[in-house]
């Protein structure tokens, strides 16, 4: 049975839904992948302490753990990508950042291109947000909107 996302009711005592929910930052009423990104951000400064191969390890490891983390919440609950869910933006904020001189700005900068990918959905980023789905859908859209804010971020800096 689906269910719309206003009706659906996660349980943060669920390591799965606790996870997927960006420890409870995507249950903000409004804006929660804005919300979840920002949840991202000490988690980013706590990944700038490994070396680059460690860094983009762990980021591989928790995309691919992702796949199964926001497919199984959205499967707990009835409803494909639901906004609560962020840990897809966590990725996709990991990923922007990835080798960027750390600083107030470039965070700031990281942030906003991020989201403005991630809401915008360019194509191909459209393209793949409409024609995947389970947690690989979930995923990869952020997966691209994170790759696409990464090429400028390095642009940039």
């Amino acid at each position: 049975m689906k269910h719309s996302p206003a009706k659906v009711t996660f349980d943060l005592k669920q390591p799965i839904q606790f996870l997927a929910l960006g420890f409870g930052s995507g249950l903000a009423p409004k804006a929660p992948g804005t919300f979840g990104t920002l949840a991202a951000i000490p988690l980013f400064l706590l990944l700038t302490l490994l070396t680059p191969l460690f860094y983009l390890i762990v980021v591989v490891l928790m995309s691919i753990a992702g796949i199964y983390i926001c497919g199984k919440a959205a499967e707990d609950v009835g409803v494909h990508d639901h906004p609560a869910i962020v840990w897809d933006e966590f990725v996709g904020f990991f990923i922007t950042m990835f080798m960027v001189p750390v600083s107030w700005q470039s965070i700031l900068i990281g942030f906003l291109l991020f989201r403005l990918f991630d809401i915008v959905k360019p194509w191909p980023i459209s393209f793949i947000d409409k024609k995947m789905s389970g947690g690989v859908g979930i995923m990869f859209d952020d997966i691209l909107a994170g790759a696409f804010a990464l090429i400028i971020m390095q642009l940039i800096y």
